[in-house]
């Protein structure tokens, strides 16, 4: 397994033609004022903050983006998710879309179903921002989630619990997961398929290049034999994520919200927000015709002087930040990556799973909770760290 390390940057040439490739052009100066980085590496790079416009090629300033994602009916918000950088901007883009009579719903990949009851008790809840965001991470009992620490998560739940937008739990329950990962989409009941859009499987290309991302976002531990079901598991998470998302544009416009035009927004990982086999892909079935935005948030690697050409990078937009460590992913949860196998390893084989073995995206667990623990610990971490080798 080769490092997962971002492909990113510009030629340090000073100057370039009007006319040059967007590899030689260094981004305007200032993009992202007033963001003080946390990352340490590459936080002073000229590059850091760039904004590119991925269909032009061009660098652009945050205004621009801003209007963009304005016109857009859905707009997705990747992360790294335990990037305090990625969330930073994350709170600042729903901030600034949540101004001018507008109240878009904010999605979240880390609440699924069973938080809906949390997130009602909330919502009637007096008090400022913090205090609301606060009494959330107790009901929904982050510490035991498995998501990272939630002083990464805060300033986002903050920045949309202030204007008093709703926010939708958009993952797939623990129950779901389990059954996913033990037979895969047949594990569904028909209408569920039917709801998500799964009673085809996906065709040879789609699951090919999932099949090659779980590959090398596992660092050589995802046994072939449990491919497809692991393949279930990434598309049913996309299309929940979309169906969440949908639903939530499709409600009446919130109350005091002058906008006619319902809007939502995504805050997920840059893997299930890119256009070619993400999010994107189930919401161009589910709501054919909308305008969609995905922005990835992605690391500038301080070692790489170039971007790769805008062909392979999957998102609309990329804003570019300093990278949290230098550490080589498949390194980092070498420890985790090997508990999962052993633990696949010891568990039976079921009639039902006879034919695909047994999934190395998490355990075999009853304990829902600790399987998305183990899986999050490791595997959708790197997951998001795939997305920094574009291609």
């Amino acid at each position: 397994m080769t490092a997962l390390r971002l492909v990113a940057a510009l030629s340090m040439l000073a100057c370039a033609s009007p006319g040059s490739d967007s590899n030689s052009v260094r981004p305007p100066r200032p993009i992202a004022s007033g963001v003080e980085w946390q990352a340490l590496h590459g936080r002073d790079d000229p590059r850091a903050g760039g904004i590119l416009e991925v269909a032009t090629g061009r660098w652009i300033d945050e205004a621009t983006l801003l209007e963009a994602l304005r016109r857009a009916d859905f707009v997705l918000l990747g992360e790294r998710h335990d990037h305090p950088d990625h969330h930073a901007l994350q709170a600042r883009l729903i901030e600034s879309l949540s101004t001018r009579g507008r109240r878009p719903a904010v999605a979240f990949e880390m609440l699924d179903a069973e938080d809906a009851p949390a997130l009602a008790s909330v919502r009637a809840l007096d008090g400022d921002a913090a205090a609301r965001a606060e009494a959330l991470r107790r009901a929904v009992a982050w510490e035991q989630s498995g998501w990272p620490d939630w002083a990464l998560y805060a300033p986002v739940f903050e920045a949309a619990l202030a204007p008093d937008l709703t926010i939708v739990a958009a993952n797939l329950g623990s129950a779901e997961l389990t059954a996913l990962r033990r037979g895969g989409a047949a594990a569904l009941s028909p209408p569920r398929r039917a709801e998500l859009l799964l009673d085809a499987p996906a065709d040879p290309e789609e699951f090919r290049a999932l099949s090659e991302q779980i590959r090398e976002a596992h660092c050589g531990h995802a046994p072939e034999a449990a491919l497809e079901r692991m393949v279930d598991t990434q598309r049913a998470w996309n299309a929940q994520l979309a169906r969440a998302l949908w639903l939530a544009q499709s409600e009446p416009p919130a109350a005091g919200d002058t906008d006619a035009r319902r809007s939502a927004i995504l805050i997920a990982g840059n893997e299930h927000v890119r256009r070619d086999r993400g999010v994107p892909r189930w919401l161009a079935r589910m709501a054919p015709g909308a305008r969609l935005v995905a922005l990835g948030l992605l690391e500038l690697d301080p070692r790489e002087p170039e971007l790769p050409p805008e062909h392979e990078i999957p998102f609309d937009y990329v804003w570019w930040t300093p990278r949290l460590d230098l550490e080589d992913p498949c390194d980092k949860y070498r420890d985790v990556l090997e508990r999962l196998r052993e633990s696949n390893a010891r568990v039976p084989v079921t009639p039902s799973s006879a034919r695909t073995g047994v999934s190395a995206v998490a355990r075999e667990a009853s304990l829902a909770r600790l399987d998305r623990l183990e899986a999050l610990d490791g595997v959708e971490v790197l997951l998001d760290h795939s997305d920094d080798h574009v291609a």
